[in-house]
């Protein structure tokens, strides 16, 4: 599908670094139910990996993220995931293809996605550039070329997105 929008009205983008293992990125799915129900198609949600070394599974589970992206339920997948991260704390990989085949993707492709490695290098150019603008820990969201940390506190985050969503949308500076 072409872009027929005119120069300058593309669609501002919300990048999000998320760790699927991560406590603090579950609490943030209620902004970004939020964020998708407000903006729909008028702001682009992106997930971006940023697999912590403290969680072992974080790293698969962004590569079935990806495979979950490519088979059509990317966001429904991580929020699957996200939502029972104590599961896959327990239960590790096996976890990741359950939930697949529980959303009714193909969970044996998931299976030879995370033996064959085929998303790893998604994932590590994410973390890569994560590294390089300065994601220390999530979830950071980056709009209109501001890094915003919820790491730490996720209080008034969704409130200052919308603000850089309005503004960039509203075509103001």
């Amino acid at each position: 599908m072409s872009d027929s929008s005119p120069a300058g009205t593309a669609v501002p983008v919300l990048d999000v670094w998320c760790e699927l293992q991560c406590p603090d990125c579950r609490s943030a799915l209620d902004d970004l139910r939020a964020l998708r129900a407000r903006y729909g198609d008028r702001l682009e949600l992106r997930l971006r990996h940023f697999p912590l070394e403290k969680h072992k599974h974080a790293f698969a589970a962004a590569q079935a993220a990806e495979e979950a992206l490519e088979q059509g339920q990317g966001w429904a997948y991580v929020e699957a995931v996200l939502g029972r991260v104590e599961e896959l704390d327990r239960e590790g990989e096996p976890f990741l293809v359950e939930v697949a085949r529980e959303l009714g993707l193909d969970a044996e492709e998931f299976d030879t996605a995370l033996i064959d490695g085929r998303h790893i290098l998604i994932v590590d150019a994410d973390q890569a550039e994560g590294k390089a603008i300065g994601v220390t820990g999530t979830p950071t969201y980056v709009i209109g070329g501001e890094r915003l940390d919820g790491g730490k506190s996720q209080k008034g985050l969704r409130e200052r997105v919308e603000e850089i969503a309005d503004r960039l949308l509203t075509g103001e500076a």
